[in-house]
C-alpha cells in the first residue's frame, strides 16, 4: 500500500474520531454528571526546551487540570515524562471544592514513561507499545473519551489513533493558518488591522528586498522584527535597527541592510546570526515593522471553537514581557485593560470566524500589541497561537 493510501486512511480515521466530540461536548463543556475519560498529553515541542527538568516542569503545569475530578464520574489520566511528586498531586486535589480528595485521586491515573530526555512527551509513548496498552486499558468507554493535548503536531494526532480516542485541538492539517506567514495572510484576508510587513521569506535576500520595500512605504520605520514561522515566548524573534540608514532606494542602502541583519539582536542569548539563518531557510520567517510608541502594551485573547463550530470569547489579558528586547512572554495579568479590551475582542472574532469556517475545534489564542495615539488605543494583531498557552 502506498504512502499516500495510508496518509489518506489514517486522515478518514482520524476525522471519523474527531465526530465523536459532538455528543460529547456537553461532558466537555461544562460541569456535569456524565461518565467521561480525560486523557492529558502535555506534550510540547519546542526548540527553547533545553533539559529534562524544565520539559517536566512544562508538563507539570497542566496539573488544573485534575479540578476536572470535581465532577464525580470523570476519569483522569495524566502523562508527564517522570514521576509527579505526591505532594504536588496532594496540593491540587485539596483544591477541589465539594469532593473528598481521597475520591478524587481513586479517579485520578498517573502514567510515567521515567524517561528524562528532551524528546517531546508524544515520541515517549508512541515508542512505548505497553504503556499505550496500559493507558487503553484506563479507558472506560472509548466512545467517553478524549484526549487533552498542549500543542496538536503529528505526534499528538497518532497519538489519537492509537488510542481510539479523539483530541480536543485543531487538526495538525491547520497547522500553516499558525505559522507567522499564516497570521498575516489571515490578518489580511480578514481585514484586521496588522503591523506593515512581508511574509513567506526563506532567505537572507528575501529580507533585504522585504525591509527595503517597507522603507520605500514608510520611510519613518526605526526597527523590524524578524520572525521565524515557528517560535514560541519570543524565542524565534530578532529585532533590526534601522535608524542612521541612507534613504531608500539609495545605492548604499541594500549593503547597509545586510550589515544590520548582520547585528541583528536575537531574543535567546545562544542563537547565532548563522543558526538562525539556517532556521528561517528551513521554516520561512517574517518581517514587520515594531510597533512602538510612549503607551504600549501587548494583550492577549482566548478563544475556543467548540465541535459545532461555535466560536467562544473566553477572556483577555494583558501580557508582561521581558528579555534582551522585550520580546520574551513572563506572565499577563487579567484582564486586558478596558480601554481597548472590546477592540481587540472584536478584532480576534473575526479571526474565530474565519478559523471555524476552516473547521478548527479547540482553544487558541490571538496575540495583538495596542498603542495609544492622541489619546486613542490602536490595536495591531500579530499572532495566532493555535493550542493552549501558559494563561489557558
Amino acid at each position: 500500500m502506498s504512502k499516500r493510501k495510508l496518509a489518506t486512511d489514517s486522515q478518514a480515521e482520524f476525522d471519523r474520531l474527531q465526530k465523536k466530540l459532538v455528543p460529547l461536548w456537553k461532558s466537555i463543556e461544562r460541569f456535569n454528571q456524565d461518565p467521561q475519560t480525560i486523557v492529558v498529553v502535555p506534550s510540547m515541542s519546542v526548540d527553547a526546551i533545553g533539559s529534562g527538568a524544565v520539559m517536566q516542569a512544562y508538563e507539570e503545569r497542566f496539573l488544573f487540570l485534575l479540578l476536572l475530578l470535581r465532577q464525580p464520574r470523570a476519569r483522569l489520566i495524566y502523562v508527564t515524562s517522570q514521576t509527579v511528586l505526591p505532594s504536588i498531586i496532594d496540593y491540587y486535589l485539596d483544591l477541589l471544592p465539594g469532593v473528598i480528595p481521597s475520591h478524587a485521586r481513586q479517579r485520578l491515573f498517573l502514567i510515567a514513561p521515567l524517561d528524562g530526555s528532551v524528546s517531546p512527551l508524544s515520541d515517549k509513548l508512541l515508542a512505548r507499545p505497553r504503556l499505550l496498552e496500559r493507558i487503553r486499558s484506563l479507558i472506560m468507554d472509548p466512545n467517553r473519551a478524549h484526549l487533552v493535548p498542549f500543542n496538536t503536531t503529528n505526534r499528538e494526532k497518532e497519538l489519537a489513533l492509537r488510542l481510539g480516542i479523539p483530541m480536543y485541538g485543531a487538526d495538525p492539517k491547520f497547522f500553516p493558518l499558525g505559522t507567522k506567514s499564516g497570521c498575516r495572510e489571515i490578518f489580511m484576508q480578514e481585514n484586521v488591522l496588522h503591523p506593515l510587513g512581508y511574509e513567506n521569506l526563506g532567505s537572507k535576500e528575501d529580507l533585504i528586498r522585504a525591509i527595503a520595500q517597507m522603507r520605500a512605504r514608510k520611510p519613518s520605520i526605526k526597527q523590524v522584527l524578524v520572525k521565524l514561522n515557528e517560535g514560541v515566548s519570543g524565542e524565534g524573534n530578532a529585532v533590526v535597527d534601522l535608524t542612521g540608514l541612507p534613504a531608500p532606494g539609495n545605492s548604499k542602502e541594500q549593503p547597509m541592510l545586510e550589515e544590520r541583519l548582520r547585528a541583528m539582536q536575537f531574543e535567546v542569548d545562544d542563537i547565532t546570526y548563522d543558526s538562525y539563518m539556517k532556521k528561517l531557510q528551513e521554516r520561512q520567517a517574517v518581517v514587520e515593522e515594531r510597533i512602538m510608541g510612549e503607551e504600549f502594551r501587548s494583550p492577549s485573547v482566548q478563544l475556543r471553537i467548540t465541535p459545532l463550530g461555535k466560536v467562544e470569547l473566553l477572556s483577555t489579558h494583558d501580557q508582561l514581557l521581558g528579555g534582551p528586547t522585550g520580546q520574551s512572554y513572563l506572565g499577563c495579568v487579567f484582564p486586558a485593560d478596558t480601554g481597548y479590551a472590546a477592540l481587540i475582542t472584536g478584532e480576534a472574532a473575526k479571526v474565530g470566524r474565519r478559523l471555524a469556517k476552516e473547521g478548527v475545534i479547540g482553544r487558541f489564542a490571538l496575540d495583538f500589541v495596542v498603542v495609544r495615539s492622541k489619546g486613542k488605543w490602536e490595536p495591531y494583531a500579530i499572532e495566532i497561537n493555535l493550542r493552549k498557552g501558559g494563561t489557558t
